[in-house]
């Protein structure tokens, strides 16, 4: 590095939404992980079932922008600890719906409510305001 470079790591955007969004996830994976036992995209593949009902794991991998075989193995834990189910889909025997179990059931609303408590205590000592701005931002910067 030179004495003229004027980047500075610390100040890139990519950056700092990758450090921002580790730090605040860890402690969050420690509940559902410890609980459940679930990795980071078995807890994302649970929520998808638990807010939006039965779909294929094609479906949530466009949802949750997750690749097919994240996807694949989460479900396969996901079954193996009972929390969901797989369905033939009638009209094309090549995919399958998936389902939440009622111990899938239980564990979404459980993380639910988590997940809502860890948000608001993430973001209580930042005003209303600059959250509502902070929101807006990460929204425009994922596409969402």
């Amino acid at each position: 590095m030179t004495k003229n470079d004027t980047f500075d790591l610390q100040d890139f955007l990519p950056y700092l939404l990758n450090q921002a969004a580790e730090a605040s996830s860890h402690e969050f994976q420690l509940y559902y992980k410890g609980r459940y036992g679930m990795l980071r995209t078995e807890w994302r593949v649970l929520f998808h079932l638990g807010r939006y009902g039965d779909m294929t794991a094609k479906t949530i991998c466009e949802r949750a922008s997750l690749h097919k075989t994240k996807v694949s193995r989460a479900v396969a834990a996901l079954e193996e600890k009972r929390f969901l189910t797989r369905s033939e889909v009638p009209d094309d025997r090549r995919h399958e719906t998936l389902g939440l179990t009622r111990m899938g059931q239980a564990a979404y609303a459980d993380l639910n409510r988590e997940a809502a408590r860890f948000d608001a205590e993430l973001v209580e000592q930042i005003s209303e305001n600059d959250r509502a701005v902070l929101r807006r931002c990460l929204r425009q910067i994922s596409g969402l």
